[in-house]
């Protein structure tokens, strides 16, 4: 049980190390390589937790600032009656990861029910933690086979 904590305590460590690391130094510009490779996974971390309808987990990947102004089950609302397909998702792919004024931003397209979603979310680093401050939905084309 001690070695499973210890090993946990480590990857804690050096993920918190990597996340410091990689945005420590945030320029205004494309994202780099690690920087967009570790917003790529916290997002598609939640968008995972969504899907199995684990709340908590999903309510994790937020930034500390959102959690404090809005409460769980106030994010269960909004994703449950406006982001569906989130939870119904099917596939995502990323584009383009920029930063401006230490908001990064990561287009998204979410692929649910046939139809794809283009997202845009924005997230935070602050206190050495990365956070999903908001996701806005930019457009839906549905798929028409023929």
């Amino acid at each position: 049980m001690k070695a499973l904590l210890a090993a946990c305590f480590a990857l804690l460590t050096l993920t918190g190390c990597a996340q410091t690391a990689t945005f420590g130094e945030m320029a205004d510009g494309p994202c780099t390589d690690s920087q967009g490779r570790l917003v790529q996974e916290h997002i598609g971390a939640q968008i995972a937790a969504l899907s199995r309808e684990d709340w908590e987990d999903a309510y994790s990947y937020a930034s500390s600032g959102f959690r404090e102004a809005v409460s769980l089950d106030q994010f269960i609302l909004v994703i449950s009656t406006q982001y569906q397909m989130l939870i119904t998702s099917e596939s995502t792919q990323y584009g383009s990861c920029t930063v401006a004024t230490k908001t990064i931003t990561q287009n998204v397209r979410v692929t649910s029910q046939r139809e794809n979603f283009q997202l845009r979310y924005e997230l935070s680093y602050i206190e050495q933690t990365l956070g999903v401050e908001s996701a806005s939905v930019a457009l839906s084309d549905p798929q028409i086979n023929i």
